[in-house]
């Protein structure tokens, strides 16, 4: 099992097994945002990426009637053994992003996709890099969700999305504004470099996106509004 320090916003621990995504800094940061967001019993969250379903758990024990997505199989078994292990119903579907729900909508969205720009063009198609890598920009599934986000959120409701800096902030908030979404930074936090970024140093600094020495990332939580629909 793994432990989460006290202040994460999660609240919980979780059952972490090999190539899933375990929850970090990127997952605490979404998890203080969501809990500043004011959320109704019943209200409807969607958890696309869940990976080991700790975000859903935390809308969950919050009341929520959670809906939790992930392309990778284990995740979606790990998620649905840390729900049955916390006593907390949500629904787990295994699918590409937003696809899987396309048809319906829902008050918040909650996202921590892969973002980690890679050497290679491509998305992998197997292993743990599944959790991280995103094309050489980063940016392969975090603009997906910028443009399918509004298809799927009721008027009035918050995408709360963190990625990386490195992949880029204001394509996330011109994106999500091109989308008809009022896209704002909620909040940044620098952290230092983990094994991932590490080992490609030299690379990120090829392409121009850390400077020599650098070894920090900073991450940001974007929040991402639908307007209320005009008379209410």
């Amino acid at each position: 099992m793994l432990g989460l320090v006290d202040g994460t916003g999660l609240g919980c621990r979780v059952w972490v097994p090999p190539r899933v995504y375990a929850p970090q800094e990127d997952t605490f940061l979404l998890a203080n945002a969501l809990g500043r967001l004011p959320l109704t019993p019943g209200a409807a969250v969607l958890d696309v990426g869940t990976g080991t379903g700790a975000l859903a758990l935390a809308a969950a024990r919050r009341g929520a009637r959670v809906t939790a997505v992930d392309r990778a199989r284990r995740a979606v078994v790990t998620t649905r053994v840390n729900a049955a292990l916390a006593g907390l119903r949500v629904e787990v579907m295994r699918g590409d992003l937003l696809e899987p729900v396309s048809h319906r909508r829902f008050d918040v969205v909650l996202s921590n996709p892969p973002y980690v720009p890679a050497p290679e063009p491509g998305l992998p198609r197997r292993g743990p890099s599944l959790a991280w890598d995103a094309g050489h920009s980063g940016r392969a599934l975090v603009d997906r969700i910028c443009d399918g986000a509004a298809g799927v959120l009721r008027p009035g409701g918050v995408l709360l999305l963190v990625h990386s800096a490195l992949c880029g902030v204001p394509p996330t908030l011109e994106r999500l504004g091109r989308a008809g979404l009022h896209a704002t930074v909620e909040d940044r936090r620098c952290v230092p470099f983990g094994p991932v970024l590490s080992s490609r140093r030299k690379w990120l600094e090829m392409r121009g996106l850390i400077g020599p020495g650098e070894e920090k990332e900073e991450l940001v939580v974007i929040r991402a509004e639908r307007a209320e629909e005009a008379g209410k």
